[in-house]
């Protein structure tokens, strides 16, 4: 007997770990709270593709989409700049690495300095 199962079809996609149906059809409940993160938390400072402006970005949080909106909108207030959050990465304008690795380390994330 074998304890392997399919993750991926060519035909569905991703499947579903807990019923083997398509992610998008899935009716187990698992997807409504489904992490968007890999939970190795990264910032990064970055410029390219935005005219020379430099952002911020943090990818790899562990939350669900609602509640990184959430965390995006409290680390906004916290640097006291603007910013998005989008695709699971959230995006703070301006050079705010140290004060965004500083406030994610006191809610208990362990973040790592990415890039340069």
């Amino acid at each position: 007997m074998s304890h392997s199962r399919p993750v991926y079809s060519t035909e569905l996609g991703r499947l579903c770990p807990g019923c083997g149906k398509a992610v998008a059809a899935c009716l187990c409940g698992q997807r409504s709270a489904q992490a968007l993160g890999d939970g190795q938390v990264r910032v990064r400072r970055e410029t390219g593709g935005r005219g020379g402006k430099t952002v911020t970005t943090v990818r790899g949080l562990p939350l669900a989409e609602t509640e990184l909106q959430q965390l995006a909108k409290q680390l906004k207030a916290t640097c006291g700049s603007g910013g998005t959050c989008k695709d699971g990465v959230v995006e703070i304008q301006g050079d705010q690495v140290e004060r965004v690795m500083h406030w994610l380390s006191a809610k208990g994330y362990k973040p790592k300095r990415a890039g340069g």
